[in-house]
């Protein structure tokens, strides 16, 4: 066996959600943001576009990255649908963390590769993203609140109207104890034929 499965298995399972809201103060160093980053690069991708971007906010830039989320909420969401309780969660958690990365989908000018197909690898890159932080003892959040999905959003982070958020990483060390998870056996979701 090229490698260690069962260390890649445990990782793999030991994978969880962890919000910004059970993050400690603890600061995650540039050097383990930029593996975390690296390891992206390596998701699969249809025809090698690659077409994932990464916005990174750490220090003083997740106070504009929550002004802009506060924002666009109020811009987009009617007045008698908004929730405060809501709008408070979404601001406080880029201050919450140490670090968080909106992950964007750069759409191919050519149009060879769906739309579908660069999503799903963009996806995977957030799965490797996640997987590294979980090697490293990080908490991850993968958030994809409406704001994102808007014109208001792609000015802020500086990418075209065919270009989309496909969600804001929120990263920092648990302040909890690393949650335990569960799966339906793989008979309840299989089919062999």
């Amino acid at each position: 066996m090229k490698y260690n499965l069962s260390e890649i298995t445990d990782l793999i399972k030991d994978r969880r959600t962890i919000y910004p809201e059970q993050f400690s103060d603890r600061k995650i160093q540039k050097d383990q943001i930029t593996n975390i980053l690296n390891n992206a690069l390596w998701a699969p991708t249809h025809g090698n576009t690659q077409p994932w971007r990464f916005v990174v906010f750490t220090e003083d830039s997740r106070q504009d990255l929550s002004t802009i989320l506060g924002k666009i909420y109020l811009d987009i969401i009617p007045k008698e649908n908004q929730n405060d309780l809501k709008l408070s969660r979404m601001m406080a958690r880029p201050l919450k963390s140490s670090v968080v990365v909106a992950v964007i989908m750069n759409r191919d000018e050519t149009r060879r590769i769906s739309e579908l197909d660069e999503i799903g690898a963009v996806a995977s890159a957030i799965q490797n993203m996640h997987l590294t932080c979980t090697a490293y003892g990080i908490g991850g959040f993968w958030a994809t609140p409406k704001v994102i999905f808007t014109p208001q959003m792609n000015e802020f982070l500086k990418i075209g109207a065919d270009d989309k958020c496909l969600g804001l990483f929120f990263m920092g060390y648990p302040a909890v104890e690393w949650p335990k998870g569960q799966r339906r056996p793989l008979e309840y979701v299989t089919e062999w034929r």
